[in-house]
């Protein structure tokens, strides 16, 4: 704020920029300065203009502060407040120059929202997210006995006091423990404070529970999660069940090296089942009996070369709690992780993931992250696991069977995690939108496209099914 020389004083905004092409200050720059004049003369001084200093071009910009100044900012902080108060968002824009430069285009989504709204003859293929993508990656600590910590801005694994490994926390994401690994009080704090999670798993790999910071924001998104309908909560597990055995039918018909018969006929009639399912215990028998077709069929989709035998599966069939063969471990392995990682999406976007649409709510359970997972289960878990198998990735000195039970060593827990992150970091090309995106990243889209539906800005639920 400079003194005017005659009583007045005039409020001198920095911009690092320049000025539009006619030499007058950008709108929103001008309302800026408008609101520090409004302010200013409220407090009692006298203001008859303002300055913008843009450095780009080292030029002073004049804003004039009479009456229709501030008559206009007057109402533009009305308005402002209306949208603000108001418990339902605007619509995105559409074909905004805009939204290309904004910083929350991958939270807002505006051509997805947009297109989704669009019959899908219709659709045009959308430019590319140009938000900024984060380059953190999860770390995984499974040496037993060691301790992480914090130092000097960066994530320390230390063990007997010997450094194992060192990771800058602007390239950390999240950290995951297995087993006895002690987290330090101080490396807790230093941690949830730039919002990254840390997730505990028991030493076999169950997922025991995490440590975030604060809870998000977004308390509308929470409210009207806790009051959809359960004609709503259906309609969205109908979706996402079909998806589901969707997904499930396109991998047997793309890996499958033997004839399975009526099975693809029969989970594409299950499919559409699926969508016409008339309450929530007939779209669990349906979901129980695509997956029994599925698991059925699911050793033909190893290969002959693969180090590991996958014939006590045939004769198991799916099991859990604990798994009674190789394959059952590895499924349910890279479950826990598909289930780690949407539990940590969805409540970064401000969901509830303990309160579900399809699953019910119990206690411990990330319902609504199970949810969301049966979509991607084929395309990212099972995927992980054909390729670790295929690929002779993990053999029989990566497992352990104890008392009638199949867990992964550490060597073979290792192997799935390099694996698992491969799957995550791979583009594919979305099939609703036509521009390429990381599994990663498409996670996040779904989880956001559910929210624009319980928040009402979709009318439906479109699940993530490839083609």
């Amino acid at each position: 704020m400079e003194d005017g020389g005659d009583g007045t004083v005039v409020p001198v905004d920095y911009k690092k920029g320049h000025p539009n092409r006619d030499g007058r200050a950008w709108p929103s720059d001008r309302m800026q300065s408008l609101v520090q004049a409004l302010l200013l003369r409220e407090e009692g001084y006298a203001v008859e203009w303002a300055e913008i200093w843009y450095a780009e071009t080292r030029q002073r910009v004049h804003i004039a502060v009479d009456d229709a100044a501030m008559q206009e900012i007057t109402d533009t902080v009305a308005r402002a407040w209306r949208v603000a108060s108001d418990p339902v968002a605007p619509p995105p824009l559409r074909d905004s120059p805009k939204c290309a430069r904004c910083s929350l285009v991958g939270i807002c989504l505006p051509d997805e929202l947009e297109a989704l709204k669009t019959p899908p003859r219709q659709r045009r293929p959308l430019k590319r997210l140009m938000a900024p993508v984060l380059e953190g990656r999860p770390v995984y600590v499974t040496l037993q006995g060691a301790t992480v910590g914090v130092r000097s801005d960066r994530l320390e694994v230390r063990s007997s006091g010997e450094l194992q490994a060192s990771y800058r926390l602007i390239d950390v994401s999240q950290v995951c423990v297995f087993g006895n690994v002690t987290v330090s009080a101080q490396g807790v704090r230093a941690l949830l404070s730039r919002d990254i999670p840390v997730l505990w798993f028991s030493y076999g790999g169950w997922f025991s529970g995490m440590a975030e910071g604060l809870p998000g924001k977004n308390v509308d998104l929470r409210i009207a999660q806790f009051r959809a309908s359960e004609e709503q909560q259906l309609e969205i597990a109908r979706r996402m069940i079909s998806g589901k055995i969707r997904n499930s039918r396109t991998m047997l018909r793309r890996n499958a090296r033997a004839e399975l018969g009526r099975v693809g006929d029969q989970l594409k009639e299950l499919a559409i089942q699926a969508r016409q399912a008339d309450s929530p215990q007939q779209l669990l028998g349906i979901e129980g009996t695509a997956a029994r077709l599925y698991f059925a069929s699911f050793p033909a989709m190893v290969g002959k070369g693969s180090r590991v035998d996958v014939s006590d599966f045939q004769g198991n069939g799916r099991t859990r709690r604990p798994p009674k063969d190789p394959l059952n471990a590895l499924l349910s392995f890279c479950y826990t992780l598909l289930v780690k990682d949407l539990t940590v999406t969805l409540s970064g976007i401000g969901f509830d993931p303990y309160y579900g649409m399809f699953h019910r709510p119990r206690f411990g359970r990330p319902a609504l992250a199970l949810d969301l997972a049966e979509e991607f289960r084929p395309l990212i878990a099972e995927s992980v696991v054909l390729q670790v198998l295929n690929n002779g990735e993990v053999g029989p000195r990566d497992f352990r069977s104890r008392a009638g039970g199949c867990m992964l060593e550490a060597s073979g827990r290792k192997a799935v995690l390099r694996a698992y992150e491969r799957r995550l970091d791979q583009e594919i090309t979305h099939p609703q939108f036509g521009y390429k995106a990381s599994y990663r990243r498409v996670m996040d889209i779904q989880a956001r496209v559910l929210g624009a539906v319980v928040l009402g800005e979709l009318d439906e639920y479109t699940a993530m099914v490839t083609r």
